[in-house]
């Protein structure tokens, strides 16, 4: 034996390969495998949302909120804060030809609803949207995208997004592929359904709806002048009866027919403002949780906020509508995606969507300036600054007339 094999036989074999990951391996922690999970393969993944758990109901409860004109308005201001950037594709590394056949086909949809209803997930937590595609000069391309009520749709164990049919039974029917976009606000694995911000809404909701139910009785109570009649002791319960019906008459009528014996004093409700303030208070403080769920702000919409206030409220509410844009872009690209691979060969365009500022006007002036001053500027400043695309602008620029010689 020589000397190297003496020495494998004197140290232990050890394998380097030997707790290196493999690839393609499955996932270790798994719904199957955890301590107390008892989800059979086929069974729906139940909402873990905590209001939908303490009520019992689906998420088409929190379609009813939107009835509230309250809520109503602010899901409007969201939806209206996305619809109102500009948006577009980025070519990137795609072809010519795939940009210019995107951008037609795109132009055909009806981009300003489907923004709308992909905006319905940040609201639901989730949003599944039905894609019906068709054969259009040559092309696979997608006619029409539809929101479809997020209640009818479900998540396996596995996370994957299933149809409740009726013909299916209770474990729901799997989708088929590029069928359906699916946009969710915050999902994850142990949640697929996302976070609702409606269910921050409900309880203030339901308050401030019983709220204004009291308030109105209270109004009808203390808001009105009381009118008390006067009778002498000892009259008849039957006289009394009539006076009674007479003067609530009075109160609708103002007129009153009493007998000579009898006298009726208005008095008014003082002293009940207080009580009054405690429940115009109350509704406030509703309206102001609704206004921190949905706006993340509650200056812009108090009439005691000042500029500055304001300012600072808007500020918030733009980070809010960026999520909500970068929502929006990840299921649009993912239409885009499909359509190109269908189609065309090679990296996508990319769909995204800016903000068209107003100091556009404003930044043209100053280059203007600059390039009256000598400044000579790059067709990459040109593409980044003002959001062109590259075929926009010609290769050879031509010369400007105004330009003097250089001696």
């Amino acid at each position: 034996m020589d000397l190297k094999q003496r020495i494998k036989t004197w140290l232990p074999t050890i394998s380097f390969a030997e707790g290196k990951p493999k690839a393609g391996a499955a996932a270790v922690a798994t719904r199957e495998r955890a301590l107390g999970m008892t989800f059979s393969g086929m069974m729906l993944m139940p909402n873990p949302d905590p209001v939908l758990r303490r009520l019992g109901k689906s998420i088409a409860t929190y379609r009813d909120l939107r009835a509230d004109a309250h809520i109503g308005g602010c899901v409007r201001r969201r939806k209206a804060a996305v619809k109102a950037l500009a948006h577009g594709l980025d070519r990137r590394a795609a072809s010519v030809r795939a940009m210019r056949s995107m951008e037609s086909i795109l132009a055909d949809l009806p981009m300003s609803q489907m923004i709308s209803q992909i905006m319905d997930a940040p609201f639901y937590g989730y949003q599944p949207l039905e894609i019906s595609w068709a054969k259009v000069g040559g092309f696979l391309v997608p006619v029409a995208v539809e929101a479809k009520p997020p209640e009818w749709f479900g998540f396996d164990q596995d996370n994957r997004l299933r149809f409740l049919a009726q013909a299916s039974g209770p474990e729901g029917e799997l989708l088929p592929d590029r069928k359906f976009l699916l946009a969710r606000q915050d999902a994850t694995y142990d949640n697929p359904y996302g976070v609702p911000d409606l269910s921050r809404c409900y309880w203030p909701g339901r308050f401030k709806r019983g709220g204004f139910d009291f308030y109105v009785k209270f109004i009808e109570k203390f808001g009105t002048p009381w009118v008390v009649g006067k009778v002498p002791a000892g009259t008849d319960d039957a006289d009394v009866e009539k006076l009674l019906l007479d003067l609530e008459a009075m109160v609708q009528d103002a007129v009153a027919a009493i007998p000579s014996d009898s006298s009726v004093d208005i008095i008014e409700a003082a002293g009940k403002g207080a009580s009054g303030d405690i429940h115009q208070k109350f509704l406030r403080e509703c309206s102001r949780e609704i206004n921190i769920a949905l706006l993340g702000q509650d200056q812009t919409t108090e009439a005691n906020s000042n500029r500055a206030s304001a300012t600072a409220g808007l500020e918030v509410t733009e980070d809010i509508r960026d999520d909500d844009a970068e929502l929006v872009s990840e299921a649009m690209n993912q239409l885009v995606r499909w359509t190109h691979d269908l189609n065309f060969s090679g990296p996508p365009p990319v769909w995204k969507m800016w903000e068209d500022t107003p100091g556009s006007k404003e930044l043209a002036e100053r280059d203007a300036s600059l390039k009256n001053a000598g400044a000579r500027f790059t067709r990459s400043y040109f593409v980044r600054a003002y959001q062109l695309q590259e075929e926009d602008l010609q290769d050879d620029l031509p010369p400007d007339p105004a330009a003097k010689p250089v001696s």
